[in-house]
């Protein structure tokens, strides 16, 4: 069977429901980060995106507009089910190509730790020492992008 993954900026708030879910079950349930920490308010202000694996909501992530020329982006997360196949790094280019179109310079991301090597592979440096966010390992990366226009 052939895997067909879309990746697309989410409609809220009818997309928003299997966002929240894919989060809690990442962060909430596999990860024990506080709810409140997860769902922080700042998701009404962010640009979702949703990731389909033949039609089955499994990833997402959001984008926050931190300045005038820079992005945050966050929340990446794809279902167990779905992992080992490339899918946190394409939804990251979504991500990234959205960003791209607004005219912003710099992407900042607080990647945990662990998985650090799959922003290094879109050109994210490290910066700054390593910490701990929602009792997790962090690190600091910043991608300085060209605008398209």
């Amino acid at each position: 069977m052939i895997n067909l993954l879309s990746i697309k900026v989410a409609e809220i708030p009818k997309n928003y429901p299997k966002i929240q879910a894919i989060r809690r079950v990442v962060f909430l349930d596999e990860q024990k980060v506080d709810p409140a920490l997860e769902f922080d308010g700042k998701d009404a202000i962010s640009e979702h995106l949703i990731a389909y694996l033949n039609e089955e909501a499994v990833g997402t992530a959001r984008i926050r507009y931190l300045e005038d020329k820079t992005a945050k982006i966050e929340r990446l997360a794809v279902l167990s089910t779905a992992r080992g196949q490339g899918i946190g790094t394409k939804i990251m280019e979504k991500a990234l190509q959205v960003i791209v179109n607004k005219n912003i310079t710099e992407v900042v991301i607080h990647a945990q730790e662990y998985v650090k090597d799959l922003y290094k592979k879109l050109d994210f440096v490290e910066e700054g020492e390593i910490f701990e966010e929602a009792s997790i390992l962090h690190v600091k990366m910043r991608k300085k992008i060209s605008s398209s226009k």
